[in-house]
């Protein structure tokens, strides 16, 4: 079991506060809006693994820094083209992203403080999603920049949208703002940045009163088919993901 002492200072693109159970994940990058990298991609599963070891954490909200919650814009100049040896690092870490952060078995909250350009598949796994209304949803990483959307957006945006609208939304870049968003199901709730967090640890000061076997067990019961999905999809979605990368190494 790990305590936040261990791993509150191990993570440079994550800060930690926990008040009565209550954990804030915040992603950042330099103490600004998260930039997605290499640093993240690595950094991201083993945090996840150390919340979900942590059995002080009883409820987890997850957020952003300053007026966006994930970035950079994604380019085929910055997609990876890299050989099967070195995508296998990209597979492991990939698979692991996503398995270890539905292995938290405490209730999730996402407070997404503004556009979500780069894998926006994390907050909405959250059980409770918040958004500002600055807010959008994208895949800028993959399809529009030349690589196969096969992290994980592949299993989550045509569960929430719906094949049709999912494959559209993935092949065309689409962006979708906060209030489509929420019309559409991804987000529960559309609130002026300023009160996004306050109205985040309301939520989870209520759900909090919960026992620990309920609110973990409610997180086991309510996530265990996504769990199915990632299990039989991931994996395969990532490999065709590098065989991409690699097909535009040959070619670049």
């Amino acid at each position: 079991m790990a305590s936040l002492e261990q791993y509150a200072d191990q993570y440079q693109n994550i800060r930690f506060e926990r008040r009565n159970g209550i954990l804030q994940i915040t992603f950042h990058t330099n103490n600004g809006p998260l930039q997605w990298g290499a640093g993240p991609h690595e950094e991201f599963p083993r945090a996840f693994a150390d919340i979900g070891s942590d059995r002080q954490n009883r409820v987890i909200i997850l957020t952003g820094t300053g007026d966006a919650f994930s970035g950079p814009q994604g380019t085929a100049a910055g997609a990876p083209k890299r050989s099967p040896q070195e995508w296998d690092k990209t597979y492991w870490e990939g698979k692991r992203l996503l398995t270890n952060l539905l292995d938290i078995e405490v209730p999730m909250i996402a407070a997404v403080n503004g556009p979500a350009l780069r894998h926006s598949e994390i907050p909405l796994l959250c059980d409770i999603v918040l958004a500002a209304d600055t807010a959008a949803f994208q895949d800028s990483g993959h399809f529009m920049s030349n690589l196969v959307p096969g992290d994980g957006v592949h299993i989550v945006y045509p569960m929430l949208l719906g094949p049709n609208r999912a494959r559209y939304f993935l092949l065309t870049g689409q962006s979708i703002p906060a209030q489509e968003a929420q019309q559409l199901g991804l987000v529960s709730e559309v609130l002026p940045p300023q009160t996004l967090l306050p109205r985040a640890w309301e939520l989870a000061e209520q759900i909090a009163q919960k026992s620990d076997l309920v609110l973990r067990y409610t997180r086991v019961a309510t996530t265990q088919h996504i769990k199915r999905q990632m299990q039989d999809l991931l994996g395969y979605g990532l490999s065709l993901e590098g065989l991409g990368s690699a097909d535009s190494l040959l070619n670049q």
